[in-house]
């Protein structure tokens, strides 16, 4: 039995460690990527990726709610970051630079 307990640990580790990482990857797209994908919004998915987050913070692996917090997380991982990634800019939150012009980067003429 200390076995079997023990994979499931490292099961449920895992399973946090995996929605943690979808939440953190949603939080740092930018909002106008979702649309542009034509996927939910960024509310709509940091707020189920955060309850999957929190329910496999807080529920047994084998329970039902850490499953469907899985598919949630699987369903963001293979289908919506795919499609924000694809974007120009990869769909990354960034600011620009000062030398940044409408266009793109001032280069001076070079």
């Amino acid at each position: 039995m200390q076995g079997f307990a023990g994979f499931m640990w490292l099961l449920s580790i895992a399973l946090i460690i995996f929605s943690g990482f979808a939440l953190f990857d949603a939080a740092v797209r930018r909002e106008d990527a979702y649309r542009a994908a034509d996927k939910k919004t960024k509310p709509f998915w940091l707020i189920i990726l955060g309850l999957a987050f929190v329910v496999n913070l807080l529920f047994p692996i084998l329970s039902f709610l850490p499953i469907i917090g899985l598919i949630a997380t699987i369903v963001y991982m293979v289908d919506v970051r795919p499609a924000i990634r694809s974007l120009p800019g990869g769909g990354r939150s960034r600011r620009g630079s000062s030398s940044d012009g409408p266009y793109g980067p001032w280069n001076g003429g070079r």
